[in-house]
Formats: C-alpha cells, structure tokens, sequence
C-alpha cells in the first residue's frame, strides 16, 4: 500500500518508525517548513534518515504543492499530528482514503487544545479519534476511538505523554489493518454534541481567583506543560504547574498564600486550597514552587492578583 504521512513532532517520527517497522511502502513524508536557529523537525529528521522523500509546503492552497501530492499516488494518506488546515481537494486523491488523527474523543473537543480542554473543563474521560477527514476542522466520519479516563491531577501533559501518544500511534495501525482487510467503518459525529474551543493561550491562561476551587485546578492542569496557568504577584506574572486541589473550608480571600513548605505554595480558593507545587517567572525555568517564592519574596498572608 503506497503511504503518504503528513505530520510533525515527536509524534509523527513514531508513526513513521511503527509504519516502516510493519514494511509499509511509505512514499512520501510531508513535514512543518524549518524554523530559522532552530533543529529541524523529528519527523522530517526521521524521514532523512530513512532516505524517504521529505516536502515542506508553505501552505496547501497552492496549486503546483497539490499537483505534486497527487503525482505521488498514495493509495492512503496519513495525518499524524496535522495542524495545518488541508483543502478538501486532497482527500479525494487516495483511492483508500485519508485518515486523520485527534486527541478527543470527537465531536467534543474539536480544534487544536483538545487535551486541554477536556481537562479544562473538568472531564472526567476523554480519549482519541480516527477519522476521515472532509476539509472542516476535525469534521469527517469516525473509523475508530479510544477512552481514558482523567485522574483528578493528571495534566494535558501526562495525558498525551503516558497514554494519548502511544495509544494513538497504536490507533493508527489499527486503523490502517482494518482499511487493509476491508472493514473500516465510517461513522458519522453526531453534530448535536459538537464542541470547539480556540487555542489555548495566553488568551485563557490567566487566572480567576473568584471561579470555584476546583475550577482554578482544572486550569493549572490543563495549562501544564503550556502555557502554564497565570496570576500575577506585585507585578509579576507567575506561572503555575503541577497542582492538587484540597477541599476544606477557607476563611481567607481566594488568592491569599495559606502556607509555604516542601509540598510547594499554598493559596487559597473558594472551598479549599490548591497546593502549586511548579511555578516559573517569565524569566525563568520551571523549579520547586517554594524557590521561587523565596526569590520574589512571597509570605503567608500575601495575596496573588487577579488576571480577568
């Protein structure tokens, strides 16, 4: 089966590996264009390697990077971690079809922070989708999913890491069996229960103090590894990782630090506390959250400053 992979990251290098590992004939790659000062990309660095043919359009639209795609004559396309947006004319170029990998389990969560969000918004599982994409974002008929649960301090990063990365690499072979043997099913999101959510940024990083303790939580989690959840203390912005959530009651303001030890920084929410154990000035590297507040001179009694 002539195989095209588009993709990028630590992700799409492992793809490629489990693909060539099982003899698939991978024709082509397709890899993010290089950044000036910085490392090319693992996928395209696995590729070279390889002695596979490597492309880096600037953008899909282009009439001349669509011709060439559809010389190659893949009989199916792979999106392993895409987050460019691919016209809908591509798909109709593989005979088998092209398949496309989500860290959700779609439609919820459609868009490029589907880990976080679930977190975000308190989930309790979430999982990953392949599916057939139709030219809308992260629209197209479902062939298989994958659930997980979301443990109470897990994070969008232990979440992709420990279980949505490998498990989404397995997904995809499974899907590329089933496509082989002829029993892929194709079966259509239900667009009643469809949800999209922007990137997750600076834009939805910042911390409410007033939100419900478990709330504040939720967004240090899904703001971890990035962009890290953020409050400001005499000035500065502080940003937080690596959270627990004690349910207590709390006499103080939301906001005001409760207590500094080895566990990290303790800060008061509405219904309890949440204990930060990371933190990062934006000067800074990720170190114990207790370090930095010996640097910038936090005290119990102190109050971290609202962002909203």
């Amino acid at each position: 089966m002539r195989i095209v992979l588009i993709g990028q990251a630590a992700f799409g290098a492992r793809v490629l590996e489990s693909l060539l590992e099982r003899n698939e004939d991978l024709v082509a790659v397709y890899a993010i264009p290089d950044k000036p000062g910085q490392r090319p990309d693992p996928l395209k660095e696995a590729a070279a390697t390889k002695g596979i043919q490597v492309i880096q359009p600037r953008t899909y639209k282009d009439d001349a990077v669509f011709s060439e795609y559809k010389a190659l004559s893949p009989q199916l396309t792979v999106m392993a971690f895409v987050t460019a947006i691919l016209p809908e004319r591509y798909f109709s170029v593989p005979k088998l079809g092209t398949i496309n990998y989500h860290p959700s389990l779609l439609p919820r969560h459609r868009g490029g922070s589907a880990i976080n969000w679930a977190v975000i918004m308190g989930d309790t599982r979430t999982g990953l989708t392949i599916f057939w994409p139709d030219g809308g974002i992260d629209t197209g008929p479902i062939l298989l999913q994958k659930e997980i649960e979301i443990g109470p301090e897990d994070t969008t990063g232990t979440l992709y890491f420990n279980h949505l990365f490998p498990m989404g690499v397995e997904a995809i072979l499974e899907s590329i069996e089933r496509i082989k043997a002829g029993n892929a099913p194709k079966i259509p999101q239900k667009e009643t229960e469809a949800t999209y959510e922007p990137l997750c940024n600076d834009r939805v990083a910042g911390i409410d103090w007033m939100r419900p303790g478990e709330e504040v939580h939720n967004l240090v989690r899904g703001c971890d590894p990035q962009p890290g959840a953020y409050t400001h203390f005499r000035g500065r912005r502080v940003r937080f990782f690596s959270s627990k959530l004690v349910r207590e009651t709390a006499a103080a303001a939301p906001g005001t630090i409760l207590g500094i030890d080895e566990r990290g920084i303790h800060a008061a929410v509405s219904g309890g506390r949440v204990i930060v154990e990371r933190m990062k000035t934006e000067t800074g590297n990720k170190v114990a959250a207790a370090e930095v507040g010996s640097k910038l001179g936090i005290r119990v009694g102190d109050r971290f400053a609202a962002d909203v």
